[in-house]
């Protein structure tokens, strides 16, 4: 008979190994809570302060290269306004460009072309006049600016450009010493004649283009030139207190009866017309381009035989007298009183404060 097998000793050691491991990772897990700091009223303010001091090492690069990239965009902002300025320098002052772009800078930004005892003139003044010059040239004589007869045609514009502007700042000196202004109504008022003449054309889109084609210009531009010219105009009626006191006198002689045809032969300063007794030789229209613009707005408005007051037409006082009228045309004299020159003021006050140029025209 079979011996029975022996039972084998069960292991306990692998039975009791999970139970173990758990009971490992239990006394872990509480040691672990057991050092978290417990967060309490009296500990926060400390615990705030341990969260930000390990986020500073994060927070402190990153605002160091925000202040970097700032530095890095002035840096570069300063860099491209330097080498616009360099260039805008050298294309006015080396090369004398005349084109739009520099031009539009310099409405910007007020580089000096001169200056005319104490005051600057601007660069822009200087390419305004230059410009519509050769503009009217270019587009109306066919002129080219590129071959030599155009190169030395274009070195005379730029003389009397200079020239003009360089005048234009001693009147408005003049202008300031004796309190002579020009109101913007005044110019507006100037304006409306002409185009009432239809010196410029009938319509708003004639005179648009009689500007644009003739000067490049718009209309801002031409009320530009009619100011200044306007206050030329004023300043030499201003200091030119003789001729003005002439034609009074005049004005006077006739109102106490003198022949108008004798006292012209006497005192106009028109030899064209003195010896006829300062009668036009024509009879005069509306838009007649030999008349003064406020000569002829006067002379519309008087009847046959009447005689009117002084008028300044800018470089000369004027007396006039309608002879006899048709519908349409008229015939008149005049008795004209011309006025100093504006360079008869300019001049001695150039020589007291010389003016000086900053680029060789």
């Amino acid at each position: 008979m079979k011996k029975p097998k022996k039972l084998k000793k069960p292991n306990l050691s692998r039975v009791q190994r999970p139970f173990k491991r758990a009971q490992a990772e239990e006394e872990r897990f509480n040691e672990a809570l057991s050092n978290v700091p417990r967060i309490t009223n009296e500990t926060v303010s400390e615990h705030r302060e341990e969260v930000l001091s390990s986020a500073r090492k994060y927070i402190y690069p990153l605002q160091h290269s925000k202040h970097r990239v700032v530095r890095i965009s002035v840096g570069l902002l300063v860099t491209v306004v330097v080498v616009f300025l360099v260039f805008c320098g050298l294309s006015l002052y080396k090369f004398q460009s005349t084109g739009g772009f520099i031009y539009d800078v310099t409405r910007v930004l007020p580089f000096p072309v001169a200056k005319a005892g104490p005051r600057w003139v601007s660069y822009e003044s200087y390419l305004f006049e230059l410009r519509r010059n050769m503009h009217y040239y270019h587009t109306q004589q066919q002129v080219n600016f590129s071959n030599k007869d155009g190169k030395a045609q274009l070195s005379r514009l730029k003389q009397q450009a200079m020239g003009q502007v360089v005048e234009d700042a001693y009147v408005k000196q003049l202008a300031d010493q004796h309190h002579v202004t020009v109101s913007t109504q005044a110019v507006n008022n100037e304006l409306t004649l002409v185009r009432s003449q239809n010196r410029l054309g009938g319509s708003d889109r004639v005179f648009k283009d009689v500007l644009n084609q003739f000067w490049g210009w718009n209309e801002n531009d031409f009320k530009r030139e009619l100011q200044q010219q306007l206050l030329q105009q004023a300043v030499a009626a201003k200091l030119d207190t003789a001729t003005e006191a002439r034609a009074n006198a005049a004005l006077k002689q006739l109102h106490a009866g003198t022949d108008f045809a004798t006292l012209a032969a006497q005192v106009s300063d028109d030899p064209g017309t003195k010896g006829s007794g300062g009668q036009y030789p024509t009879a005069i229209t509306p838009n007649d381009r030999d008349i003064s613009p406020a000569v002829s707005d006067v002379l519309f408005k008087l009847k046959p035989g009447q005689i009117s007051g002084v008028i300044n037409t800018g470089y000369t006082l004027e007396i006039i007298k309608v002879i006899d009228a048709t519908p349409g045309s008229l015939h008149a004299a005049h008795l004209q009183f011309n006025l100093q020159p504006i360079s008869a003021a300019v001049t001695p006050l150039q020589k007291a404060n010389p003016s000086h140029a900053y680029i060789k025209v």
